[in-house]
């Protein structure tokens, strides 16, 4: 019997000791920090052996094969030991992905994958297919696969999935947008990081599509030096293009192997450029796995996007209370000043991951009123906008820069919260900052 071993006791590590089960390996999970109570109890109901606090080397070296948590880095010397010993260390995608003969569309990208994932999925499930939603958001995919394995799968996937494949492939891979991101866990190199993406269509043959913004001059500059053997389907809001999406007259216009699809801009349920352009790639994904013209339209109007993801809270007084909490970098923040009409009170501030903020000058000169700072340290927010906008306040927790935003604001303006940092040094997350300002909104 081959001996998995799993290093991490998350959803993604849980999720493939089910599957590894089901699939007669011996399964050992290893956590060197705590298991949860809830997934202690799954291991349990599935006597699947674990530890937690610790990783017994004895326990691990004897693998045949290795599940990796995407959170665990291959620098780690356990890891390099895995590997220099020959024993093969890969992520859950790869694992999961040898057992289901399902059609998967796997979607990456710095920003945007989310909400791409989600409507993808939405105009899937509203097509009658029988989908599944997985990956870095929702319930683990090797989970999926072990209890219910479905026709298609629609996988968000991380640059830390990607660089534990070896043969995973989607039939239909999306590539959203490609800006410095987690540089930390790629020698601070960006064609690192770009590298690790592209790995998507890396088993790609010509009867697989890439779906890509062709906007993006990253992803354009690295296509003309790396080609892939995809089928390239492109998509912009910029030039109109031979096939693929494009966007003529506030229509969105496809042509795609012979199929072609308008909508208005109009029908469109989410605000911003960057919706049009998740909207495209979605739409483009679900016409290639044969959903009908029209229940892509009806879908798209009733698709309500993702939590903490320019999110409208409240309107008081008429002002809006907007949370894009998810913004965690420069550029999701770009999208979002970029994508509200009325002036901003920009709640801005957290951990900075090597920030450029100027890149966000132009927006800020336009749009801004006033910036709330939110944060342990706002010193480079200050050095960045001090000279452009005239109030700027310092805040430390999330209740009381609601409260200044509030006095800040007047009839007709967007409070707006798209924080373009990582949330650790005041909330546990992205997502407890979302609540939180969602909670202190309300309490207005």
């Amino acid at each position: 019997m081959a001996r998995l071993v799993i290093l991490g006791g998350g959803e993604s590590g849980v999720g493939t000791a089910i599957l590894g089960k089901k699939e007669e390996f011996e399964v050992f999970v290893s956590d060197k920090g705590e298991i949860k109570e809830a997934y202690r109890k799954v291991l349990e109901h599935f006597e699947i052996e674990w530890e937690s606090g610790q990783h017994t080397e004895a326990k691990i070296m004897n693998a045949d094969v290795v599940m990796k948590s995407p959170g665990i880095p291959d620098k780690v010397p356990l890891v390099k030991a895995l590997v220099e010993k020959g024993i093969p260390v890969i992520s859950e995608i790869e694992f999961a992905s040898k057992y289901t003969e399902a059609t998967l569309i796997g979607i990456t990208g710095s920003n945007g994958k989310t909400t791409t994932t989600m409507l993808t999925y939405h105009l899937l499930k509203n097509g009658g297919l029988h989908v599944g939603m997985a990956g870095n958001i929702g319930d683990s995919y090797a989970k999926m696969v072990a209890e219910q394995d479905f026709d298609q799968y629609v996988l968000e996937i991380s640059s830390f999935q990607l660089d534990g494949i070896v043969d995973f492939k989607p039939h239909i891979a999306i590539l959203t947008s490609i800006t410095p991101d987690h540089l930390d866990r790629y020698e601070y190199k960006f064609e690192n990081y770009i590298a690790s993406k592209f790995r998507i269509a890396m088993n790609h043959d010509t009867t697989d599509y890439l779906i890509y913004d062709a906007d993006d001059e990253v992803i354009q500059e690295w296509l003309k030096d790396h080609p892939v053997q995809s089928k390239l389907i492109p998509f912009s809001v910029k030039k109109k293009l031979e096939e693929g999406a494009w966007l003529e007259n506030e229509t969105i216009k496809i042509k795609l192997e012979h199929k072609t699809l308008e909508m208005s801009t109009d029908i469109l349920a989410l605000e911003g450029q960057h919706n049009v352009k998740n909207t495209m790639a979605a739409s483009m994904a679900a016409l290639l796995v044969k959903v009908r013209k029209e229940t892509i339209r009806q879908s798209i109007q009733s698709f309500q996007g993702v939590p903490h993801r320019l999110e409208k809270v409240l309107k008081i007084n008429h002002v809006e209370y907007i949370n894009d909490s998810k913004a965690t970098n420069v550029n999701a923040t770009f999208y979002a000043l970029d994508g509200i009409k009325k002036p901003i009170v920009w709640i801005v501030g957290g951990v900075d991951k090597g920030n450029n903020y100027a890149e966000l000058m132009p927006l800020v000169r336009e749009k801004v009123k006033a910036i709330v700072c939110l944060g342990m340290d706002n010193s480079k927010l200050i050095d960045a906008f001090g000279n452009v906008i005239d109030l700027m306040v310092e805040t430390y927790s999330m209740e009381e820069a609601v409260k200044v935003a509030y006095k800040i604001a007047e009839r007709g303006d967007s409070v707006l919260l798209s924080p373009a940092c990582a949330s650790f040094d005041l909330f546990q997350n992205y997502e407890d900052r979302g609540d939180q300002f969602k909670a202190a909104v309300k309490n207005l």
